[in-house]
C-alpha cells in the first residue's frame, strides 16, 4: 500500500518530474487520468440517463474534456458545461480540441434526476472560495441529490486542509491520481469525497520516492517493521515497565484504564503510582497491575532512581496544579536514568497537559534537553488550544499544519486527537489517521490511548511510530467492537487487533 500523502505542490512537482522522465508527456498523463475516471463512470453508473461533465479552465478541466470524449465515444449521452477557457499553451487546450462535445456555459447548467455529474471544475490546488456559477452548480446538485464523481477532489475542498472553501460538492466517488492528498483524509474533506479511488496514470514510484515526502496515511505498513515482538528468552522487564500516575481516591479509574491498556499493548510490567490515600481504592481493582505509593517528588525520585520504568503516563484523572507540573518535569529531568536510553518516554494526557497552560515553556524547555525522555502529548481540541493558543488561532494552518507546528514548538510527538487524528514529530514527519470511529467518543477512551502508546514505547518502539501504532490500534479496536463500546471494553478489544499484526 502506498502511504505517502502528497500536498498539491508536491503533486505538481511529481507531474513535472514524470513528464521529464517519460514515457508519458503531459497530455498523455491527462488522457490516462480521464480514461480512469470514465471507466469508473461506466462501471458504477451504467444506467445514468445522461452524464454532465463540468469542466474548469485548468488541468482538472482538461481531465474532464477527456472524460466527456471517451463517454461520448462509448455511446453515452454527454453534456459538457464549461467554466473558463484553458490556456493556449496548456495540455487542457489539447484535450478540449480533441473533445467532440459542444461546450455550454456553466452559467446555464441544469440537470435532472437519474443523471450523473462529473465534477472537473477544480482540483486539489484550490485556494479561494467557490462563487457564482460553480457555487450555483453545487447547490443544484445538492438540492436534487444528483450523484457526483469528483476528479481529484470535490470542487470546493482544499487538498491541503480538507476545509471547504465557500461550498463544495458531496461526491459519491472521488477519483484521484498517484497518491492521496491530505484533504482526502482531513475533515470535512474526507466525508465529502465518498468512496475514494486512487488511479495509476503512469507516474513511477521512483518519482514519488524522489520527493522526500514526510506526510503519510497512518496504516500498519508505516510502523509494523518496528512493532515490538518479544524474543523467546525475554522476561517481563525486557518487555518494558510502565508507570501510570493515579489521581486521588475519587478519581482513580482513569489511571487503571491506562495501566491495563499498557499491559495489553505488551508491556511486561505496569505499576500504578498512587498517592497514599488512593492505595486502597486502587488495590481493590488491580490484579496483575502493581501498585506503589508516590505522594510527592521525593518519593517519585526514588522510583526514578531505581531505573526500572521506561515509560510513564501522567494526566488521566490526576488533577490540575503544581503537583502535575512537578511530576512531569521530574520525569523529563530523569533522562538517562530510566531503562534503555532512547527507549524512554512520558505520555502527557488530559490534566497533565492542562496543568501547563499557564507555563507551557517550562514543559517545552524540559522536553528539549538532549537527555530528556521523549515527550508525547495527546491533546484533544480544547487541550490543544490551552497549550498552543497561538498555533490553534492561526486560521492559515490546517490541522496537519497545526500539529506539525506544535510538535516543533514542544519538541514532542503530538497526537492531535479527533475523528481525523494527526500524529506529528519534531522532525517534520506526520501521519493522518483514517480508521477512526464515532464509537470512541466515550469517557475514558483517551486514557486507554495514552496507555497503549506508553506500553509500546516501553518496549523500545520509537515514539513517533509508537504514537502512530497506538492511534491505529485504538481506533481499530473501537471500530471492531462497535455499538455499545465503553472505555473498559477497549483493552480487551485490543487482543485480536494486535494478534492480527503478527504473522503466524
Amino acid at each position: 500500500m502506498a502511504l505517502e500523502l502528497l500536498a498539491p505542490v508536491e503533486m505538481a512537482k511529481a507531474d513535472r518530474l514524470a513528464i521529464a522522465e517519460g514515457p508519458f508527456d503531459g497530455i498523455g498523463l491527462m488522457r490516462n487520468a480521464g480514461a480512469a475516471v470514465a471507466a469508473v463512470a461506466l462501471k458504477r453508473f451504467p444506467s445514468a440517463k445522461r452524464v454532465h461533465v463540468l469542466a474548469g479552465p485548468g488541468n482538472n478541466g482538461g481531465d474532464g474534456y477527456v472524460v466527456a470524449r471517451i463517454l461520448h465515444e462509448s455511446g453515452v449521452a454527454v453534456s459538457l458545461w464549461v467554466s473558463g477557457v484553458p490556456r493556449d499553451d496548456s495540455d487542457a487546450v489539447i484535450a478540449a480540441a480533441e473533445c467532440p462535445c459542444p461546450g455550454q456555459s456553466l452559467a446555464d447548467f441544469d440537470a435532472e434526476a437519474g443523471e450523473l455529474i462529473v465534477d472537473a471544475l477544480y482540483g486539489a490546488g484550490l485556494s479561494k472560495p467557490l462563487v457564482d456559477d460553480a457555487a450555483r452548480a453545487i447547490a443544484l446538485a445538492t438540492t436534487r441529490r444528483l450523484p457526483v464523481i469528483a476528479i481529484d477532489l470535490p470542487s470546493g475542498v482544499s487538498g491541503n486542509s480538507g476545509k471547504v472553501l465557500g461550498s463544495a460538492f458531496h461526491a459519491a466517488v472521488t477519483v484521484t491520481f498517484v497518491r492521496k492528498k491530505p484533504g482526502h483524509l482531513l475533515l470535512p474533506g474526507r466525508e465529502l469525497c465518498g468512496e475514494l479511488i486512487v488511479a495509476d496514470i503512469g507516474i513511477a514510484a521512483g518519482v514519488i520516492g524522489s520527493l522526500a515526502v514526510s506526510t503519510f496515511e497512518n496504516q500498519p505498513a508505516l510502523w509494523q517493521q518496528v512493532f515490538p515482538s518479544p524474543a523467546l528468552d525475554t522476561h517481563k522487564y525486557r518487555r518494558g515497565h510502565v508507570g501510570v500516575f493515579s489521581g486521588g481516591p475519587t478519581s482513580t479509574g482513569a489511571a487503571r484504564l491506562s495501566a491495563l491498556a499498557a499491559a495489553r499493548a505488551g508491556a511486561g510490567a505496569v505499576t500504578v503510582l498512587a498517592p497514599g490515600n488512593a492505595l486502597a481504592v486502587n488495590a481493590m481493582h488491580l490484579t496483575s497491575i502493581m501498585l506503589r505509593k508516590v505522594d510527592d517528588v521525593a518519593e517519585l525520585a526514588a522510583v526514578l532512581g531505581e531505573g526500572r520504568s521506561s515509560a510513564f503516563v501522567l494526566g488521566p484523572g490526576f488533577g490540575l496544579g503544581e503537583k502535575a507540573r512537578d511530576f512531569a518535569l521530574a520525569v523529563l529531568a530523569a533522562g538517562g536514568r530510566l531503562s534503555e536510553p532512547g527507549a524512554e518516554g512520558l505520555v502527557l494526557d488530559a490534566d497533565g497537559i492542562t496543568a501547563f497552560r499557564d507555563a507551557p515553556q517550562w514543559l517545552f524547555e524540559a522536553a528539549a534537553r538532549p537527555e530528556a525522555p521523549t515527550l508525547v502529548l495527546t491533546p484533544h481540541e480544547g487541550e490543544f488550544v490551552r497549550l498552543f493558543p497561538d498555533i490553534a488561532g492561526n486560521d492559515d494552518l490546517s490541522k496537519l499544519g497545526k500539529a506539525r507546528a506544535a510538535a516543533e514548538a514542544a519538541r514532542a510527538v503530538v497526537i492531535y486527537k479527533g475523528a481525523d487524528t494527526v500524529i506529528a514529530a519534531p522532525d517534520g514527519r506526520a501521519a493522518i489517521n483514517a480508521n477512526g470511529t464515532p464509537w470512541l467518543a466515550t469517557a475514558g477512551s483517551g486514557d486507554v490511548l495514552a496507555g497503549i502508546v506508553a506500553g509500546l514505547i516501553a518496549q523500545q518502539m520509537p515514539a513517533f511510530e509508537a504514537a502512530c501504532a497506538g492511534v491505529w490500534l485504538h481506533a481499530e479496536a473501537g471500530k471492531r467492537f462497535g455499538r455499545g463500546l465503553i472505555a473498559e471494553d477497549l483493552p480487551g478489544a485490543l487482543i485480536s487487533v494486535i494478534a492480527g499484526l503478527y504473522k503466524p
